[in-house]
């Protein structure tokens, strides 16, 4: 049956709203159209502002300075965070000590964190220390201003504290993983605290699901190369771009 231009630009926007990430041979399928229909949908959605084309299909397009709160962010990609945690938790060694940033992403790996590793943990995360503290794990709570939206702690106190530490591993959440502008996020507040956790740390793991990717927000925290990257299955062609500059960690599903 064939759909009309209109109505395929609906239902490409509908799934974009359901998965953030969208296939061509997915729009295909659901439209049945051709795959130079599909793109030619896909460059007059960009033009509209209302998606970014990546290679093989089209991503959500979000705002440089936006941010969703952790309800909103806690309902996007669950199962791709669970399984990107899952293989986070695998570097996890006895007696570590971690940074655990603020975010969904990592909320997720304190699973993974159990009290026979001894670890201890240091979190910017309100959410966190709560979770971590109801699982008997070793948790310090850095002080500063508590952002509403993230639950996170930011500011001078935040990065004064991080100063006094070193860590064996950090674990990130970051908002935009591009080869040109690097690691960036919204918040210069979030971004303060991000970059000094980079640095006063042995490794350090970005969990970030496949939208992050090609992305760019307001606020640069560190080069490609500062982390390992943790995702979830990408689109052909996407971990090329960044080999020479970083490992990828894909998590195949």
């Amino acid at each position: 049956m064939k759909v009309l231009a209109e109505e395929r630009h609906q239902i490409i926007l509908q799934m974009l709203k359901s998965n953030n990430v969208v296939k061509l041979q997915d729009i295909c399928g659901q439209t049945h159209c051709s795959e130079s229909s599909a793109r030619r949908d896909l460059q007059l959605l960009e033009e509209a502002g209302l998606l970014a084309r990546v290679h093989g299909g089209a991503k959500i397009k979000y705002s440089l300075q936006r941010e969703l709160d952790m309800t909103g962010k806690a309902t996007r990609n669950t199962q791709e965070k669970a399984a990107i945690a899952a293989m986070a938790g695998e570097h996890i060694q006895a007696e570590d000590v971690i940074y655990l940033d603020a975010g969904t992403s990592t909320l997720a790996l304190i699973s993974s964190f159990t009290p026979d590793l001894k670890l201890t943990v240091v979190t910017n995360g309100v959410m966190h220390a709560s979770l971590l503290a109801d699982q008997n794990i070793r948790t310090i709570l850095v002080g500063g201003e508590l952002k509403n939206t993230t639950k996170a702690i930011v500011g001078v106190e935040a990065v004064e504290t991080l100063k006094r530490f070193r860590f064996n591993k950090a674990f990130l959440g970051i908002n935009g993983i591009h080869p040109k502008f690097g690691f960036t996020t919204p918040d210069p507040d979030e971004a303060a605290v991000k970059k000094i956790a980079i640095a006063q740390s042995e490794q350090v793991y970005v969990l970030a699901d496949p939208t992050k990717f090609d992305a760019v927000s307001f606020v640069k925290v560190a080069e490609i190369g500062d982390a390992t990257v943790i995702t979830s299955k990408l689109p052909q062609g996407v971990a090329g771009q960044y080999s020479n500059q970083t490992t990828i960690q894909e998590v195949l599903t």
